[in-house]
């Protein structure tokens, strides 16, 4: 069988100019109007809640860098969540500048300190001031509801004393004394105190300048239901 050949070209179909596809302009509309429904929900939710409750669902968002990256963590993340409720006692925040929050990997440390015209305690003494009593009684209010286990420690700044027998380590002890008697009788248990200790000026609150006033203190450490 003989095959022929040809040159002839054959008229070829004209390419189908794609069809518009109308409308989906109304679907992006549609998705931007429920985003902004969502939003304004949101807002009118946010605005029946109470500034206390505010408070504390920003708190979960304004954590640091540390608590954040220990958020996966049991441990760190019932600390995170100590330091928000203590943040949020009114009582504390009434308290001012007398009372520093510090946030620990085993717990959270409140410590209770001088300030300008506000002294904790009597000149070298290990007796508090009326001021110095209504602050640890605003902790002892806040911190007696809490089943945490609390160590009380007693803090001096770095002048010594002129009494024969009787330095920093003695004024400390006796000052954290104090505070524990204050705290039991402000409805913290007993059996929550875990220890009661006298660090005299060993470890003052500002390292670079250990004669300040803010050195002499009263630390409470408010350990973790499970810390050890």
């Amino acid at each position: 069988m003989a095959y022929a050949t040809t040159h002839r070209q054959r008229a070829g179909r004209m390419p189908v100019i794609p069809a518009r596809k109308l409308g989906t302009w109304k679907m992006a509309y549609a998705d931007f109007l429920t985003a902004l429904m969502a939003f304004f929900l949101l807002m009118w939710l946010v605005s029946g809640v109470s500034p206390d409750a505010r408070s504390a669902i920003a708190a979960k968002f304004k954590r640091d860098p540390a608590i954040a990256a220990a958020a996966a963590n049991p441990v760190a993340s019932e600390a995170a969540d100590l330091f928000s409720l203590l943040t949020l006692s009114e009582t504390l925040k009434a308290a001012g500048e007398s009372v520093i929050l510090s946030h620990e990997p085993d717990g959270v440390r409140l410590d209770l300190v001088d300030t300008a015209g506000k002294p904790l305690f009597e000149s070298a003494s290990g007796a508090l001031t009326p001021e110095g009593r209504k602050l640890v009684s605003a902790a002892a209010e806040t911190l007696a509801p809490l089943a945490n286990p609390l160590s009380v420690e007693g803090h001096t700044d770095a002048f010594s004393l002129a009494r024969d027998g009787y330095s920093n380590w003695e004024l400390s002890s006796d000052r954290a004394n104090e505070a524990r008697r204050l705290l039991e009788s402000g409805g913290v248990a007993s059996p929550r105190i875990r220890s009661v200790s006298g660090l005299a000026d060993t470890q003052p609150l500002n390292p670079g300048q250990p004669h300040l006033a803010q050195n002499r203190r009263i630390s409470l450490k408010v350990h973790l239901s499970a810390s050890p």
